[in-house]
């Protein structure tokens, strides 16, 4: 349960689906599918979908690479947070985002795993959020030039231990996207 007082709602955070970070993701046609799928449910369930978007000098706003891949429809009325860092949260207007819809609760989706999927994960569950990972919503780029697992590995790494991360008076947990309890 979160510690968040007075904030009993869920919301999903699709997190820098972006044609520059996805272009060379693991899986990334099933990944983007489970995606696709999961904000469906979400906008069915009447749970926020609030949309995070990476800028850096690989991802420049307004070009291509910095858009968020064809088969996403961010909606008007859907919050859009821009972010700088890896946790989405840092420097942004999540928080506020978040408590005026009285959220306490995340189900987190996107890229990437080893950077970005995690310091929201981390940064979220430190500030008294309940988080869940959906396990086949999130994907990486292939690293292990420079030393990472392959990315089949940092996913199935981070979907195990998500899976036995715990707080204080908050939850943390792994379910896939069809599976995700959204209300």
């Amino acid at each position: 349960m979160t510690t968040l007082a007075d904030r009993p709602n869920t919301a999903l955070l699709v997190i820098d689906v972006q044609n520059g970070v996805m272009k060379t993701a693991h899986d990334r046609e099933a990944v983007t599918a489970n995606i696709v799928a999961l904000i469906a449910r979400a906008r069915t369930a009447g749970v926020p979908v609030v949309w995070v978007q990476h800028e850096n000098e690989q991802l420049v706003k307004d070009e291509d690479a910095w858009r968020f891949v064809p088969e996403l429809d961010p909606r008007a009325d859907e919050p859009l947070i821009a972010k700088l860092y890896g946790d989405a949260f840092e420097d942004t207007g999540l928080e506020a985002v978040l408590a005026e819809r009285g959220v306490g609760r995340l189900v987190v989706a996107g890229a990437q795993t080893d950077a970005c999927i995690r310091s929201t994960l981390h940064g979220a569950l430190a500030r008294g959020y309940d988080v869940t990972l959906a396990a086949d919503a999130h994907t990486t780029e292939d690293l292990s030039q420079w030393g990472a697992p392959p990315p089949g590995q940092v996913i199935a790494h981070t979907n195990l231990y998500w899976t036995y991360q715990r707080a204080p008076g908050r939850t943390a947990g792994v379910a896939k996207a069809a599976e995700v309890e959204l209300a």
